[in-house]
């Protein structure tokens, strides 16, 4: 496509801007089961209105934009209060939660460089299951991941983790939940490990965070994750996520200020003035920081306690279904509102093509093949029609013995070839040819 050399009405635009819509998964009616959380149209709107109010500001410079400044203060108050941050606890708003993870893992990198000066090639101690943007981290900052297998509950595997540290390991990382399976790792016991070595610790709980307090409120049995846990150095939560905002709003938050102190980057010597950054990012949407605000007030403890009745509601409903279906099966004991099944009979990849072809979408992992499900509290009005379709679905399958083909089929032999270094190269043709499958937008096929 080339620039116009004169652009079209504003009608023109929109039209052809829903044109392209049309091919995007289902969000506004909760057939999405990843990457939207559906809320009701009131949050939405709120965070909607903040956004646009704040659609211009910066918080590169918070002294122009103080209201900015007082946003992202309070909003990161509010959370170290629901998190038990202890007297002297601070944190910082991100872009997301890879952002959040990256300033962790430098901040834990520059902190070894000061206090661990003897370690010259840091290790972090991370579970198999915890998130890929802390491999990403790694990479970037230079420190080698180092992996914790799993045990058959899909829990990181403590007495092996005491196995692989060593005096190199600057950093444990725990997920609170892990996301394949939505099970809560071992928080206390990697915690105690890194505390009994004097190195940090960091929980992940990026999809949990705002969500996990609420469960807690609610009854539900939650294994203490936050700074009430000796040993946690920060933790980073999404507010995008189960917080409701709009994107892209996440906070990294740490135990003293001394250590978020590594976080910052600064340059006394630059011509064009002092500098000084306290995230990845130099310019920061105000839009974002505003909107995270007003969500979190508008909500309250009380609006927050509803959506979270209402998320685990519409899990126990859908968990209970999908175990009933025959050839089905759950894995794992999710703490919150996470589902990931497999399949005995059939093809579970198929069932997933099939009921994608009929607007549901949800994640394909992998080590076990499985389907994923991160429920929202607007899933509660469809579950009903969720479940029928995917008990029929299922029957067909296994009935029909279908195999899978196209993506599915070349997505689980990927997962299952030995050589990985052949699908890490899969994997990079396949992003570069994110730019060509743009020329089938508008083709719900091709699409």
């Amino acid at each position: 496509m080339k620039m116009p050399k004169r652009g079209p009405s504003r009608e023109e635009l929109v039209a052809t801007m829903e044109k392209y819509r049309r091919t995007d998964g289902d969000a506004a009616g909760a057939r999405l089961f990843s990457l939207v959380y559906a809320v009701p149209p009131d949050v939405d709107a709120v965070a909607k209105d903040a956004y646009i109010r704040f659609f211009s500001q910066n918080a590169l410079n918070p002294m122009a934009f103080p209201s900015l400044r007082r946003f992202e203060s309070e909003v990161v108050s509010m959370v170290l209060g629901l998190f038990h941050g202890p007297e002297g606890s601070v944190g910082t708003m991100s872009s997301g939660g890879s952002e959040s993870l990256l300033l962790a893992v430098k901040t834990a990198r520059d902190w070894a460089r000061a206090e661990r000066p003897k370690v010259t090639a840091p290790e972090m101690l991370l579970p198999v299951t915890a998130h890929p943007a802390l491999l990403k981290a790694a990479h970037m900052v230079g420190i080698k991941p180092v992996l914790v297998p799993m045990r058959d509950d899909f829990t990181a595997d403590v007495d092996k983790a005491k196995e692989l540290i060593t005096d190199d390991t600057i950093l444990v990382v725990a997920s609170s939940p892990q996301y394949p399976h939505g099970v809560m790792d071992p928080v206390a016991d990697l915690a105690a490990l890194a505390a009994s070595r004097g190195i940090l610790c960091h929980v992940d709980a990026c999809i949990g965070g705002f969500l996990l307090p609420w469960v807690e409120r609610l009854g539900h049995d939650v294994p203490a994750w936050d700074f009430r846990v000796p040993g946690v150095t920060s933790i980073s939560a999404d507010l995008h996520k189960y917080g409701y905002a709009a994107k892209g709003a996440s906070v990294v938050l740490y135990r003293t200020r001394a250590l978020r102190r590594f976080q910052h980057f600064v340059h006394a010597d630059w011509p064009g003035g002092l500098f000084g950054s306290p995230s990845i990012l130099g310019t920061r949407p105000g839009g974002a920081i505003a909107a995270a605000w007003a969500v979190m007030t508008y909500l309250g403890e009380d609006g927050y306690l509803d959506l979270a009745r209402r998320a685990m509601d519409a899990t126990a409903k859908l968990a209970k279904g999908i175990a009933e279906v025959p050839g089905l099966r759950l894995l794992g004991k999710p703490v919150m509102s996470l589902i990931a099944f497999s399949a005995d009979e059939g093809d579970l990849y198929v069932i997933g093509d099939r009921m994608q072809a009929r607007g549901w979408r949800m994640d394909r992992q992998q080590a076990p093949a499985s389907l994923h499900l991160t429920v929202s509290p607007g899933h509660d009005a469809v579950a009903d029609v969720f479940l029928a379709d995917l008990r029929e679905c299922t029957r067909e399958v296994i009935e029909t013995k279908a195999q899978a083909e196209g993506a599915s089929a070349m997505y689980g032999m990927l997962g299952q070839l030995p050589d990985r270094g052949v699908v890490r190269d899969a994997l990079l043709d396949f992003m570069e040819g994110f730019d060509t499958m743009a020329d089938g937008a508008g083709d719900d096929e091709k699409a």
